[in-house]
């Protein structure tokens, strides 16, 4: 019975412990993780945001970089049409 209730309070005391460490250092781990997430964010949509300020026109002028070329279809004119049937009973 002794072990018992000191194995209960031994464990109670580690939990207690436990709880009040995540309390302090979680809060720490997570801010770090945060930041270094902003940081890489940041590093990402750097060179952009630079050559969307170098691309800037007027407003209202457009500038066309590449038209594709126009695609002749390849199925004839004369394949896929519909043709009326009467069903047969």
């Amino acid at each position: 019975m002794y072990l018992l209730i000191r194995f209960l309070i031994i464990s109670i005391c580690v939990i207690y412990i436990i709880r009040s460490l995540a309390r302090i250092f979680l809060p720490m781990l997570f801010q770090s993780m945060v930041n270094k997430a902003q940081q890489q964010y940041g590093q990402q949509q750097n060179p952009f945001q630079q050559q969307n300020k170098s691309e800037r026109r007027a407003e209202g002028k457009v500038k066309i970089d590449h038209v594709p070329p126009v695609k002749k279809s390849q199925i004839p004119d004369n394949e896929g049409d519909f043709v009326d049937y009467e069903e047969v009973k």
